[in-house]
């Protein structure tokens, strides 16, 4: 059974200082007696709670105590607040207005900040008025910072979509690099699709860089596999910030919806899935040396754990558990093929060289049709499709491109220009300025018809 403690340090101390004169209270002692008493207990050391050294108590507060002790009791050798508690004291008038205004027009300056200011600009001397002084006027004038609401810049609330692939998060998290036999890193970058309403990882992959194409390959094998979500929330890098993801979600009627900068609070559940995977397989991955050893351990993780395990934020329950039950909960998946690859198909113009080539993210391609060189042309890919080659778009036809081939151009036939007609009208622009020079008249010639 456990035994009775103070229920607080000021009741322990009351239970000290009763320990003290509780003696002499039980006593019958004359008022000479008394004085006597407390003379001698006066001259004894006693060790204070949570104190490490002894010390003595004078007569006259000795025979406080005894008399509080004696018609108050225990509650009445509670050391009493000062009245003036949360009032700064040492603060002139002047002072305290002068405290009060700046920080009733600077809410966000701490008091360590409104002092060093003040000592700078000499309107306070030095080591004069402590912080603390400051913080307890602040509390006391009603300026501190909870009641001015500047502790926190936003209200936090606990949320989640109503039903499954109503919302999903994405985000991008950085791996420890690869090393690689000769010596070599590469860096892991591993791209996830969380689904807000049951926690369940839709897809997860691990690449080298962290591209919008990256981030795009990840998401069509999501939407072939799950269907299309309500909406999109994403982090606000330059990795979903492409004009071609804000397209897409646009013609596919996805809602993209983009985080405030510096606020990673605002998602808590893919940085909490982060945490979670960080300590339970991140960490542990040891010397891996290709993307693919990652890609199996975090399939691993996600089947053989997170998606069985219970989960706080689902009062207890797996979130795989919860995708398979809440399964009928989920948008009718209207998404064919043909719609998922219209509405990433991208466009961009495009020059063609003289050599009848072009470049499209970085790689030479090349157009068979050759009179298009020189000309600014169309050119469409469908990122639904990135093992496709693009193609130009010209009058209504779609003329595929092809990767150039150096070596194999240098052996393959020119196509020969068509030969000049035979010249039968007679046109000799050097010789008549010759003629003209020499002051000849012009010959006429008769024109055959």
């Amino acid at each position: 059974m456990t035994l009775p403690t103070p229920n607080d340090a000021a009741e322990e101390l009351a239970l000290f200082r009763s320990e003290i004169v509780g003696a002499l209270v039980r006593r019958e002692l004359s008022r000479g007696e008394l004085r006597r008493e407390l003379q001698a207990l006066s001259q004894v050391r006693f060790r204070p709670p949570g104190s490490a050294h002894t010390r003595t108590y004078s007569v006259t507060s000795l025979q406080r105590w005894y008399y509080a002790y004696r018609t108050g009791g225990l509650a009445a050798l509670r050391p009493q607040p000062r009245q003036d508690r949360g009032h700064g004291r040492a603060l002139p008038e002047e002072t305290r207005a002068l405290l009060c205004q700046i920080r009733r027009e600077n809410p966000r300056a701490s008091a360590t900040l409104i002092l060093r200011t003040l000592v700078a600009d000499g309107r306070l001397a030095a080591n004069t008025i402590s912080p603390g002084t400051v913080r307890r006027l602040f509390q006391q004038e009603g300026l501190d910072r909870d009641t001015l609401g500047t502790s926190h810049t936003t209200q936090r609330l606990r949320w989640q979509a109503e039903h499954p692939s109503a919302l999903w998060h994405g985000d991008v998290c950085h791996g420890a690099p690869l090393r690689l036999p000769d010596g070599r890193t590469q860096p892991v970058r591993i791209h996830a699709l969380l689904d807000d309403a049951t926690r369940y990882v839709l897809a997860i992959e691990a690449f080298h860089t962290e591209r919008e194409l990256d981030m795009l390959a990840l998401l069509v094998r999501t939407l072939r596999r799950h269907g299309l979500p309500r909406a999109l929330y994403l982090d606000n890098g330059a990795t979903y910030r492409g004009a071609a993801l804000r397209l897409a979600c646009e013609r596919l009627g996805t809602t993209l919806l983009h985080a405030k900068p510096y606020d990673a609070p605002a998602r808590g559940k893919m940085e909490r899935f982060w945490q979670t995977l960080r300590t339970g397989c991140l960490d542990h991955l040891g010397a891996l040396a290709s993307l693919h050893e990652v890609n199996v351990r975090l399939y691993a993780f996600l089947d053989q754990h997170y998606h069985r395990a219970p989960h706080a934020g689902l009062m207890g329950r797996a979130p795989g558990m919860v995708w398979q039950e809440r399964a009928a909960e989920r948008p009718v998946d209207a998404l064919d093929e043909a719609t998922l690859c219209a509405a990433l198909t991208v466009r961009v113009r495009r020059r063609v060289r003289k050599d009848s080539t072009l470049s499209l993210d970085g790689e030479p391609w090349e157009v068979e049709a050759g009179f298009l060189a020189g000309r600014v042309v169309t050119v469409a890919r469908s990122l639904a499709e990135l093992e496709r080659s693009p193609w130009v778009e010209h009058e209504d036809r779609r003329i595929a491109l092809h990767r150039v081939e150096p070596v194999r151009n240098a052996l393959r036939p020119r196509a020969r220009l068509p030969e000049a007609p035979p010249r039968t009208t007679p046109f000799d622009p050097p010789g008549a300025l010759l003629e003209r020079a020499v002051g000849r008249a012009p010959r006429r010639v008769e024109v055959t018809r």
